[in-house]
């Protein structure tokens, strides 16, 4: 079926990531991988590329893009590859919303620039040991010094995405006591500076997947953070929080569509140059049926990630739908990929393939940005149940 959801510009974008891609990425793939991050200079390609700046309004350096679709098509051309571009997602899908519906006009002028360019690599911290997706229950405090002009801030976060390369930190922390009528309020947004005395990254994190995205543990002591440097109101950080998650879960959607998508393409090159008993892989009816199966999952993703692209871009996508995308798109995956390993025979286990790191990196999708049991909650409560 002719897909609507990408116009001319789109397409014409898809082909110069893709050609990026080939000669920028692929190359360099496996020792990224082996180093657990991409080079900080493949950061600054990114830039120089305009990946940084699609959504970054023009005075500060940006194309002024008001689409999602055009991180959408990154995703695609990433999974198709087999590659990522380590923890920069987080920094346009992620950190970039805040900065600028949070943003005042003179943050906006002093971070946007270098943001665009990829001198300013940015990062998310929210989750810290023992809470999990509960960020309400989050510990880390920043404190406002006597005299006004800073916060002190103290704590510590992990599965921090970016963390070992970024040079500024949005902190999610609380800026006053947790009320016990109301748990989510007192939580503030820092936006910290890497190179601030007592701030700290600890253990670079060895993952299952996503091995040349870096995500790391950081600590926080007594660590100074100018007033200036306060995104958005004190105490409504869960309020902003709650606001891009149906962004945040959607590219998680996208990915795992794309990442879908990508193993049935391998699954069928593997099968067609594979010969047992005398016969390719291919001739089996078995082959035949599994591959149907799992194209058709594909076409149903796909179709479920192309509404709510649609959705988002009108400002139509609700928490609901968007979990339900993520719920819907995530565990599908998980069997897709199983499935297309399984046609790979002993090979599929083999990181040398790129199906082995497929399987490896999907499985984070059912638990960040909110775990399944958690998508079906929200999607069981907007059915009223």
């Amino acid at each position: 079926m002719r897909r609507t959801v990408f116009d001319e510009d789109h397409e014409a974008f898809r082909q110069t990531i893709r050609d990026f891609i080939q000669a920028e990425a692929v190359p360099h793939y496996q020792e990224w991988a082996e180093q657990g991050h991409v080079p900080r200079e493949f950061y600054k390609k990114l830039g120089e590329l305009g990946v940084f700046g699609i959504e970054v309004p023009e005075e500060y350096g940006g194309a002024g893009e008001d689409s999602f679709k055009f991180n959408a098509v990154i995703t695609e051309e990433c999974a198709r590859a087999g590659v990522s571009f380590g923890g920069s997602s987080v920094h346009t899908a992620l950190c970039l919303p805040y900065i600028l519906k949070y943003g005042n006009e003179e943050q906006k002028q002093r971070w946007l620039p270098s943001f665009v360019s990829g001198d300013m690599m940015t990062a998310i911290a929210m989750t810290e040991p023992g809470t999990g997706s509960d960020l309400a229950g989050m510990k880390t405090t920043a404190r406002l010094s006597e005299d006004g002009k800073h916060y002190v801030l103290n704590g510590a976060k992990t599965f921090i995405t970016g963390g070992v390369q970024a040079d500024r930190v949005l902190v999610c922390c609380r800026t006053s006591p947790p009320d016990p009528e109301d748990r989510r309020g007192g939580i503030s947004i820092l936006v910290v500076d890497a190179k601030s005395e007592g701030y700290a990254v600890g253990r670079k994190l060895d993952k299952l997947g996503l091995r040349a995205s870096d995500t790391a543990e950081l600590s926080f002591t007594d660590v100074k953070v100018p007033v200036e440097d306060m995104l958005g109101e004190p105490g409504k950080a869960f309020t902003y929080l709650t606001h891009n998650l149906p962004q945040e879960r959607l590219g998680i959607a996208i990915g795992a569509y794309a990442m879908s998508a990508a193993a049935v393409r391998f699954a069928h090159e593997y099968v067609n140059d594979r010969t047992v008993f005398g016969r390719e892989v291919a001739s089996f009816q078995n082959t035949k049926f599994v591959l149907a199966d799992c194209k058709a999952d594909v076409d149903a993703m796909q179709a479920v990630c192309d509404r709510a692209l649609e959705a988002l871009d009108a400002d139509e996508l609700t928490a609901a739908d968007a979990a339900s995308a993520k719920l819907f798109t995530t565990e599908l995956a998980a069997r897709v990929i199983d499935k297309c390993l399984q046609l790979h025979g002993g090979y599929g286990y083999m990181l040398e393939y790129p199906i082995a790191s497929l399987y490896a990196d999907t499985r984070v999708s059912r638990i960040y940005g909110g775990t399944s049991e958690v998508m079906r909650s929200i999607v069981a409560k907007s059915m009223g149940l």
